[in-house]
């Protein structure tokens, strides 16, 4: 099932994409933690097969990021072993962890600002995790997928100058205002099925620039999971952006950040497309 939200930003209103294409109200205030933890997804899928939910016209809609604002996003740093090659870092051990402000994410269509100062504007494709019980201390692979609502695509903008070559943790340049495009659906893990099998690409003024597959990844999805739950609680509605592959422009000949004008698409198999323009903040 696809769940999205449509509308004005801070005005979007949940709805499901059904089999014909369509979009249909689900009859809920908000697509967010509280709607995960309630049973919110089943309560759509049931609705959604009586054939309850009325439908929704979709033309000159904007369509928002898939999840309200989340509580937390956690980043998983040089999870794919040819990006940690590219930037020069060895694999690691464990997951490299790091937070990114809930305040970046944004529709899959907004626009992207290049921050003040800012000259190493990068992009990263991601498998986004969106967490739908509680979990804390989690004890095994299993029990790490059973907390798992859905999947959805995340670009995880960076500044390079800001995240390496400024002092501190990465943070800071993870957090810049619009560096968290969204969706455009949350896709739920029963139609998404094994997560490590998922094409990722990104294209920049129409050039690929990443083409990956979570099948890569040197710590899977569930490990990811089970791992976060040992140093943190993970809460309904909380996201994680799992890691990139090859091809951002830190680790490409003559560095092309990011600039005004510019124009990224990025897909993951079966959770849709995005297409963001670059502006100046």
């Amino acid at each position: 099932m696809k769940l999205l939200r449509v509308g004005p930003a801070g005005q979007e209103r949940p709805v499901v994409l059904d089999d014909a294409g369509k979009l249909r109200d689900i009859g809920e205030r908000e697509i967010d933690g509280a709607f995960l933890a309630s049973g919110g997804v089943a309560r759509v899928r049931e609705a959604l097969e009586r054939g309850d939910l009325p439908l929704v016209g979709a033309e000159g809609l904007r369509i928002g990021a898939p999840l309200a604002r989340p509580g937390k996003i956690v980043c998983i740093g040089l999870n794919y072993s040819d990006h940690a090659a590219e930037s020069g870092a060895e694999v690691p051990a464990e997951p490299v962890v790091f937070m990114k402000a809930s305040s970046t994410m944004i529709g899959p269509h907004d626009e992207v600002l290049v921050p003040r100062g800012s000259v190493k504007t990068d992009w990263e494709v991601e498998l986004a995790v969106v967490i739908g019980q509680e979990a804390r201390y989690l004890g095994s692979a299993e029990e790490a997928r059973e907390v798992i609502a859905g999947y959805a695509i995340s670009n995880d903008v960076s500044e390079r100058e800001f995240q390496l070559e400024r002092g501190g943790q990465w943070d800071k340049g993870k957090s810049c205002e619009t560096f968290n495009p969204f969706g455009p659906w949350l896709v739920t893990a029963d139609e998404v099925g094994d997560p490590q099998r998922l094409p990722l690409r990104l294209w920049v003024n129409g050039e690929l620039r990443q083409d990956g597959d979570t099948k890569n990844m040197i710590f899977d999805v569930a490990e990811v999971v089970r791992y976060l739950s040992q140093f943190m609680v993970l809460e309904p509605g909380d996201v994680i952006n799992t890691g990139t592959p090859a091809g951002v422009a830190m680790g490409m000949p003559g560095q092309p950040y990011l600039r005004a004008g510019d124009v990224m698409e990025l897909e993951i198999e079966g959770l849709g497309r995005q297409r963001q323009t670059v502006g100046q903040a």
